[in-house]
C-alpha cells in the first residue's frame, strides 16, 4: 500500500503527544503487573497500526500497563513505515526526542518495530545509537526476550521474516479505539512485485490468516460493542485458505461472507484490493449483504500502460477500466478511492494526462497521492533512473490533487437531499455539540447530536450541506431494531 496515514505523519512532536490515545489494559488472565508502561507510536499504513495492537496484546502479558505520554513510559516503541523518504525523516525526528527522554528516565528502552528494522538496524543500533531493540514484523512473539537483553545491556534485535507467522491466537488490545471500529488483519506480506515497493521486502512473503480464527475475533468485537470491521492486508482479494483436513478452500469473497453472516449489526469494509485479483466473487458478494459497505480502495498508481507496466503492476489501462466498469455495473452505487504515484521513472507529459484522465472515468471519492519516492532495494531504484525533476513531481501532484478534490466535491453535491444510513463515531472534532459518522460509501458526514443516542448507533441523516471532504445533515431517524 503506498500511502501514510495523512494524520499522524503531518503532526509536529507536540501535536503528536497531545493526540496520544490508549484504551487502559485489562492484563490477560494468569498476567502479574510488573510496574512498567510502554508508549507505542504507529506510523505509515493500517497495517502498522494492527500490528501496533498485537504488540500492546503481547506487552499486557508481560504485565505491562500502557501510557499515552512517552515521557512517563519504560518502554517507548515506534512502529515504523518505510514506504516514503518523509516517513523516516519523521522517525528518526522521533527517535531524536525519545532519546533526550533518557536523560531524564534512566533506564528507558527505546525501540524500532516494523518496515525500517531490517534496512536501518546497524544505522540506528550502532551508528546513530537512538535505540536498544529493533524488531521486524514478524518477530513480535519475540519482545519479551530482546527486552530483556536490551535490559541486561546488549542489542535484542530479530529481524527475521516469517513465512507462516499471521499472529492469529493473538487478541489485539485496541489502541486508541473509540469503541466501534477495529481492525482485523486477514493477510500478512505480499507476493506483488511492483516495482517501487518495499512491502515484499520489509514484510515477507504473503500468508492467509485461517478463517476461523478471523471470525471469532468479529465476533468477539460485537460482542464489545463494536459496529464495524476493517478486513486488512497488503491485497486482501488474493487471500487464499485451505482446510489442510478436508480440502475446502475459502476465497476472499467467501470470507467476505462469513464476516457479514456474524452479525447484521457489524459493517464490513476491506482494504487493499489489488486490480488485478478483484474478481467478479468479491463484487456480488458486496451487493447480496447489506453490511457490506458499498466502498472499495482500488489502487491505481498510474493510467498509462506503459508506466503500468514498469511498475510491474501486471495489468494495463483496459484492465483497470474494464474493472471500474465492472463495479459500477453490479453496484451501481459503489464509491471507489484510490492511491496514485506522480512522477515516476521515465514518465512523460501524455503518460501523466492518462493518469489524470483515469481519475475522471473512475470517479473516485478520494486518493491517497503522492510523489514518487525512490526506495533503496526495490527494483525502481535498481533498473530505473529516478528522472523527473522534483519540481515537475510538484506541479504533476497538484495537478492531480486539484483534479481529485474537484471529483470529491462533485461526488459530494450528488448527495445533497439524500438520506444515509449512518454509523455513529463519536464527536466532531470543530464541535461536541455534532456527531460524526461514515455511510456505506466511506463518506464522513456530521450532524447535531441528539439525546439518548451514543458512538455505535446508527441513525438516518439527511444531507443539507456539503464540501469537498464533508456531508453536513441531520437525524431524520434512528435505527430502532439495531440500537435495541
Amino acid at each position: 500500500m503506498y500511502n501514510d496515514n495523512p494524520t499522524i505523519n503531518n503532526l509536529s512532536n507536540k501535536e503528536i503527544d497531545e493526540t496520544r490515545q490508549g484504551e487502559a489494559l485489562v492484563l490477560p488472565d494468569g498476567a502479574q503487573a510488573n510496574g512498567k508502561k510502554f508508549y507505542i507510536e504507529s506510523y505509515g499504513c493500517a497495517m502498522n497500526f494492527s500490528d501496533s495492537e498485537i504488540v500492546a496484546s503481547i506487552l499486557a502479558k508481560e504485565g505491562y500497563s500502557s501510557s499515552t505520554q512517552y515521557k512517563d513510559a519504560d518502554l517507548i516503541l515506534i512502529n515504523t513505515c518505510s514506504i516514503r523518504e518523509k516517513a523516516e525523516k519523521n522517525v528518526r525526528q522521533r527517535l531524536r526526542v525519545f532519546d533526550k527522554s533518557k536523560d531524564k528516565k534512566p533506564g528507558v528502552l527505546v525501540g524500532v518495530l516494523g518496515c525500517m528494522a531490517e534496512r536501518l538496524k546497524k544505522k540506528f543500533l550502532e551508528e546513530e545509537k537512538l535505540v536498544d531493540m529493533v524488531v521486524g514484523p514478524d518477530a513480535y512473539r519475540d519482545l519479551p526476550k530482546l527486552i530483556k537483553e536490551a535490559d541486561d545491556g546488549g542489542k535484542g534485535v530479530n529481524v527475521f521474516l516469517s513465512r507462516e507467522e499471521t499472529y492469529a491466537d493473538i487478541s489485539p488490545v485496541r489502541l486508541g479505539s473509540n469503541g466501534v471500529n477495529a481492525f482485523v488483519s486477514i493477510t500478512r506480506g505480499c507476493d506483488n512485485m511492483c516495482s517501487f515497493c518495499v512491502v515484499p521486502f520489509t514484510r515477507g512473503r504473503e500468508r492467509s490468516r485461517d478463517p476461523f480464527s478471523i471470525i471469532a475475533e468479529a465476533q468477539d468485537l460485537v460482542n464489545k460493542g463494536y459496529r464495524e470491521v476493517t478486513l486488512l492486508g497488503q491485497n486482501v482479494d488474493s487471500y487464499k485458505w485451505s482446510n489442510p483436513e478436508t480440502g475446502e478452500r475459502v476465497t476472499f469473497a467467501k470470507l467476505l461472507e462469513m464476516t457479514a453472516e456474524v452479525d447484521p449489526r457489524l459493517r464490513v469494509r476491506f482494504s487493499t484490493s489489488h486490480p488485478k485479483d478483484l474478481n467478479n466473487d468479491v463484487l456480488y458478494a458486496i451487493k447480496k449483504y447489506h453490511n457490506i459497505c458499498n466502498y472499495i480502495h482500488l489502487p491505481v498508481q498510474s493510467g498509462n500502460s506503459r508506466i503500468l507496466k514498469l511498475m510491474n503492476r501486471t495489468y494495463d489501462r483496459e484492465w483497470y477500466l474494464e474493472r471500474i466498469d465492472k463495479i459500477y455495473e453490479v453496484i451501481p452505487d459503489c464509491t471507489i478511492s484510490s492511491d496514485i504515484i506522480a512522477g515516476f521513472c521515465s514518465e512523460t507529459e501524455e503518460e501523466h494526462q492518462d493518469t489524470l484522465s483515469i481519475i475522471e472515468y473512475s470517479k473516485y471519492i478520494m486518493s491517497y497521492m503522492f510523489k514518487y519516492s525512490e526506495r533503496p532495494g526495490t527494483v525502481a531504484a535498481k533498473k530505473y533512473a529516478d528522472d523527473i525533476p522534483e519540481e515537475v513531481k510538484a506541479r504533476r501532484l497538484a495537478e492531480i490533487v486539484d483534479l481529485q478534490q474537484e471529483m470529491s466535491h462533485r461526488s459530494n453535491l450528488k448527495d445533497l437531499g439524500k438520506t444515509y444510513e449512518v454509523l455513529i463515531e463519536g464527536d466532531s472534532k470543530k464541535s461536541k455539540d455534532d456527531f460524526k459518522g461514515r455511510n456505506t460509501h466511506n463518506k464522513m458526514l456530521i450532524f447535531p447530536k441528539q439525546e439518548g443516542l451514543k458512538p455505535g448507533d446508527y441513525v438516518y441523516v439527511k444531507v443539507n450541506e456539503v464540501n469537498s471532504a464533508t456531508l453536513i445533515g441531520e437525524i431524520v431517524k434512528v435505527h430502532e431494531s439495531f440500537n435495541a
